[in-house]
């Protein structure tokens, strides 16, 4: 019996792997729900490797890939308060040319600035109905603002997009046309935390080398963003956030791109292998932290040979910041940044008038300030300017290949019947049909017809262009697996109507040269891929298809 069991698991080990018999692009959905299994890592090489594309993956679907230039913040600091431990001042920086931040500024007053100058904390605040003056006992910003400043922390407490003195956008806001140019709340929002610490940076107490981050629900996915691709965090509490089952359930949390073939728990063990705390409810999407999300962040910290560095606090509440909660951060960072030991409880503290924490209360933006459109004009030009003046080839394919979500698979599986054949990439599930023909829409070497990628599953799941790629994103990939099955340079690549834009694409990412026959028209038309305008679009892709 042993004998025959041994026998068939060698027969099932040396079958050749199979095309699906379904396209899992329509039957394998991911949403912002679905309740994913943690990847494993065998070594740190494989892992860093993987964190590495993550980030830019991050920064593409930001809008961020490139980076823009970082133009003067022009810092207004003003309305200073007073209390015995602590001041309080008004901010409002200009992270991009007409667009302003508004935020707080809380800082130690009767503790002796360290030779290298106080630790800096940058706080976003979540989806609370007062944003960063939320005072409540589920949620304060102010009583942790208050009481990091007084432990001897520099702490700037900041807008999220639409609320309280940011307000040139609302909160949420989303069409093709922003999408296209990656313009919406969850860029917005990554690039006003990365000039927040810019400013931390400027100030001439702060240590720079020494400036963490903490903020709960989207602060908390604000955080773990802004640690993922900022080196300068060196520290982070990412509050009721991070979790297996539910990946953000607003706009400001899930750009499109952002999570192919990923999740938050991959986005927070990016951090690795810094000081960082998971804290979690048994109320919300975080209660199996620990049995799910906290083993799996705490192996990649293992791979480091770091694992101390990693904690979680889990305790019976709801959705929260409270103050467990804060009083576990304050702990965690008195141990690993101030060198203290035992317990850090929270004091009470005097909550200010609206009038005194507002910055623009009885005051106006400044006058170059922008209007939505303005701003989308603003940015469009940014990216515009950004694309152009990229001129290295590997470069440009990188943006491309990143916006369209797309690979050189290194292994095809193939079956041919007849005339006909069906590929498949290994641990894709993914299928794409073909057949012997010198016409069609798509003709490969003269001799191989494609289809090109049909939907037929849903697109109306929650934050479907988060975790999908577009239908025109994916018949770039299909014809990519077809160029990759030959795997020969220099073959003709003949397309009519409008899989020339489709194939020019194609061609832009391939991994070997081809011959592209195809009537190419001026501008993209209907092709719909999320940022593709970013990194300059059809130009760029014409660019690099002309081998």
């Amino acid at each position: 019996m042993l004998r025959s069991l041994l026998a068939g698991l060698c027969l099932s080990a040396a079958l050749p792997a199979q095309v699906p018999a379904t396209d899992s692009r329509n039957t394998n959905v991911p949403h912002t729900d679905t309740h994913f299994t943690a990847r494993t890592y065998k070594t740190l090489g494989e892992w860093q490797e993987r964190r590495a594309h993550l980030r830019k993956q991050i920064l593409s679907a930001a809008g961020l890939l490139p980076m823009p230039p970082k133009t003067p913040l022009h810092p207004q600091i003003f309305g200073r308060i007073e209390n015995r431990t602590y001041s309080i001042e008004k901010v409002l920086l200009e992270t991009l040319p007409g667009y302003y931040l508004g935020g707080n500024l809380y800082r130690p007053l009767g503790k002796p600035t360290p030779a290298a100058g106080f630790p800096a904390v940058v706080s976003p605040h979540g989806h609370w109905s007062q944003g960063r003056l939320e005072n409540t006992d589920l949620a304060s910003i102010p009583a942790r603002c208050i009481n990091l400043a007084q432990q001897g922390y520099v702490v700037f407490a900041y807008d999220m997009v639409g609320y309280n003195d940011t307000i040139q956008t609302p909160h949420e806001f989303q069409t093709n046309e922003y999408l296209l140019w990656d313009f919406g709340p969850y860029a917005l929002q990554l690039w006003n935390s990365i000039r927040a610490v810019d400013f931390l940076e400027s100030l001439p107490e702060v240590n720079k080398q020494m400036i963490g981050a903490t903020g709960a629900s989207g602060g908390g996915t604000q955080t773990f963003s802004l640690a993922a691709v900022d080196d300068r965090i060196q520290f982070a509490a990412p509050v009721n956030m991070i979790s297996l089952i539910m990946q953000g359930g607003a706009i400001c949390e899930n750009a499109a791109r952002l999570r192919f073939d990923t999740n938050n728990v991959e986005f927070a063990s990016m951090f690795a292998p810094k000081p960082m705390i998971m804290v979690a409810a048994t109320g919300d999407w975080t209660k199996n932290t620990a049995t799910e999300e906290y083993p799996a962040v705490k192996a990649i910290y293992q791979l480091y040979g770091k694992p101390e560095n990693v904690e979680m606090f889990f305790q019976d509440a709801p959705h929260n910041y409270n103050q467990a909660a804060r009083e576990a951060v304050y702990t965690f960072f008195g141990s690993h940044v101030l060198g203290l030991t035992g317990p850090i409880k929270e004091r009470a503290i005097r909550v200010e008038q609206p009038s005194n924490m507002l910055a623009l209360f009885n005051r106006k933006l400044p006058d170059n300030a922008l209007d939505f459109a303005g701003l989308f004009a603003e940015w469009k030009q940014i990216a515009r300017d950004a694309a152009a003046s990229v001129s290295d080839r590997g470069q440009m394919r990188e943006m491309l290949e990143y916006t369209l979500g797309s690979e050189w698979p290194a292994r095809v599986i193939s079956e041919t019947h007849g005339d006909t054949f069906v590929l498949s990439r290994e641990g894709r599930g993914d299928r794409v049909t073909g057949r012997r023909a010198k016409d069609g829409a798509v003709v490969i070497d003269n001799t191989w017809s494609i289809d090109l990628f049909q939907r037929t599953g849903p697109t109306d799941t929650k934050m479907f262009l988060t975790f999908n790629r577009s239908d025109d994103a994916n018949r770039v990939q299909d014809i990519l697996t077809a160029l990759a099955w030959l795997n020969k340079p220099n073959l003709d690549l003949t397309c009519s109507g409008k899989a020339g834009v489709i194939c020019t694409f194609a061609a832009a990412v391939s991994r070997q040269p081809v011959k592209l026959h195809a009537a190419i028209p001026d501008d993209s038309g209907d092709f719909f891929v999320p940022g593709i305008q970013r990194v300059g679009g059809l130009r760029t892709a014409k660019l690099l298809a002309n081998q």
